[in-house]
């Protein structure tokens, strides 16, 4: 249903805090002419643990117009409330989104039995593609293969996000479950691994800035195009590092200001914007990709 290079958008802010609307337009705007494959929007990369939750409606349901259906997106509706999430993700459905993706519940710590029936709710309770969402490094919650593969049989769980970067559980997960659902990497480093071993594509932070490469590196992947993948691994790397050398998304806001979209202060506390020590790396790693500067 879904593959190649989905990015995890960002919500361009003011120097304020506030949406700025003219760059979610045009940022969106550049991923259609860059050949980015679907639009992620309020997922961890958008900020969505910082916005209203009218902001959050409102965000998911501009991108959706914007878009116009020349691409698919899916909409960021997790939460640790199992109430909020189904809320969020009926909201979702009915603003035009096309799936959504639902984090493993955090800060509450769920055992396995609990993670199952907090996705098996949402799915039951609103009919539309959903995509799970397991990165433990940030919510201390691990959807365990086994749980997985009880969530595949659901029929519109669809996929999962799984953003370990750890290769042999990806291949556990792929060799379980790719036939009922699609496996996705939300590990921008190891993405064309996972991609290579049966996955479908890869939930990206990059991408907000360089979505052609990141369209390319997929695509090759998915073919089978171990040549190309490799060299464009080896020019993407230290843009990979950098863009995670300060926790998403920071670096990434940063970098998209300089590119034009959103303001250099733009992004709400707790996070602040990355510090000057970092800056001279990211642009550094952004110049060697070819990425324009504002």
């Amino acid at each position: 249903m879904f593959q190649g290079s989905m990015v995890a958008l960002i919500t361009p802010m003011t120097a304020t805090g506030e949406v700025d609307e003219a760059a979610l337009e045009a940022l969106v705007g550049f991923h259609l002419d860059n050949q980015t494959d679907v639009i992620v929007a309020v997922g961890t990369t958008g900020e969505s643990s910082t916005l209203t939750h009218a902001e959050h409606s409102h965000v998911i349901k501009r991108v959706v117009e914007i878009v116009d259906k020349k691409i698919p997106v899916i909409a960021g509706t997790g939460s640790n409330s199992t109430a909020e999430a189904l809320e969020s993700t009926v909201a979702a459905k009915r603003d035009g989104a096309d799936a959504a993706l639902l984090v493993a519940p955090y800060y509450n710590k769920p055992n396995q039995e609990g993670l199952y029936r907090h996705f098996k709710a949402i799915a039951d309770g609103v009919a539309i593609p959903q995509v799970l969402y397991n990165v433990p490094g940030r919510t201390v919650s691990d959807i365990l293969p086994d749980t997985v593969d009880r969530l595949a049989s659901i029929s519109n769980i669809i996929g999962i996000k799984e953003a370990t970067g750890d290769m042999a559980r990806a291949k556990e997960v792929i060799e379980r479950c790719a036939d009922r659902m699609d496996i996705f990497s939300g590990d921008d480093p190891t993405a064309h691994e996972l991609i290579m071993l049966g996955g479908k594509g890869n939930i990206s932070v990059t991408a907000n800035v360089a979505p052609r490469l990141m369209h390319d590196i997929c695509s090759a992947a998915l073919t089978g195009d171990r040549e190309k993948v490799m060299r464009l691994d080896e020019l993407l790397r230290p843009l990979h590092a950098s863009l995670f050398a300060d926790p998403n998304p920071i670096p990434v806001k940063w970098a998209l200001s300089r590119m034009g979209y959103g303001h250099i202060e733009g992004i709400r506390l707790p996070l602040i914007p990355l510090d000057a020590s970092l800056q001279d790396a990211v642009l550094d790693a952004m110049l060697q990709v070819g990425i324009n500067i504002d």
